[in-house]
Formats: structure tokens, sequence, C-alpha cells
């Protein structure tokens, strides 16, 4: 005999927040294994990705904080172990010596380009099974959810 379990919520912005929140859960695992077989974490992954938008030029550490997805409470660290692994350098401004400057090398740009395809199937089996229009709607959804919270500046602050 089975039981299906009966969620309750308090509201109907409870039950939208909680689904995101499963949603994430379920698909970010998926993209933390594939991340996982490449030493890679996904906000590693981000930051790499920005780098390699701007090369060859170099970035200062807190504009490249400001173009995050999420929020990174310890860039310093997270660039520390981009940098051991030879997928970034750091040098001190020439014009301003207390502000970093962040460079993606030949090697971060070479996992990018090796983390291109599997990436591209991670996204198709977590979200390939929505359609062209679904996906539009729901991008359009979650950026209306999201204006309201997004920082002045914010390059996800758009409306949709």
């Amino acid at each position: 005999m089975s039981q299906t379990a009966t969620v309750k919520f308090d509201s109907a912005a409870q039950e939208v927040y909680l689904g995101l929140w499963r949603t994430y859960d379920r698909l970010r695992t998926l993209e933390d294994r594939m991340f996982a077989e490449r030493n890679l974490t996904a906000q590693q992954y981000n930051v790499l990705r920005l780098l390699r938008a701007a090369h060859p030029e170099a970035v200062p550490t807190l504009s490249l904080i400001s173009r995050l997805v999420s929020l990174a409470p310890d860039i310093t660290r997270m660039l520390d172990r981009l940098e051991l692994s030879g997928w970034v350098l750091r040098e001190r401004s020439q014009t301003d010596r207390r502000t970093v400057m962040v460079k993606i090398t030949d090697e971060g740009i070479s996992l990018l380009n090796e983390t291109s395809v599997p990436l591209s199937q991670c996204h198709e089996t977590q979200l390939g099974h929505m359609s062209a229009d679904e996906l539009g709607l729901l991008s359009s959804l979650l950026a209306k959810a999201r204006f309201p919270h997004e920082p002045v500046g914010s390059l996800w602050k758009f409306e949709a």
C-alpha cells in the first residue's frame, strides 16, 4: 500500500518559494556532479566564465563580485584555489595598489572549452523536457520575481 504525502503551505508565496528552493536543489545536484568531475564548483565556473568574457583584459575583484550569479562570501579563498589550479592570475593594479586585478589564463580558457559540451548536456538533462515557450515564460516569471530585490545597477535587474 502506498501513501501519497500531501504538502500543505501557509500561503501561495510560501508554496512558490519552497518550490523554487526544491527545484534549485534538484537541478543543482546534476550540475554539481558534472563540475566535481572537473574539480570545479559552479561558483568557480561562473568566475572563469566572467573572466573569459573580459579576456584579454583583467577585471578588478570588486567588479567581478558584482557580476556573479550568486553571492560569494569568500572571493579571496575562491580566487586562491583558482590561481593554485593555474586557471587565473592576480596582480595589483598599477594605478591603485589597493585594487587586485584578476585575469583568466590559457589553462582556464581550455578548462571552459572542455566543459562546454558536458555543461550543455547537463542543461539539457535539467530542462530539456520543457518547450522553448515554457522556458521563455519561466525565465520571464523568474526575472519578475527577483526584479524588486536586485540592487541598483545589477546586470540581473531587467523587467521581463
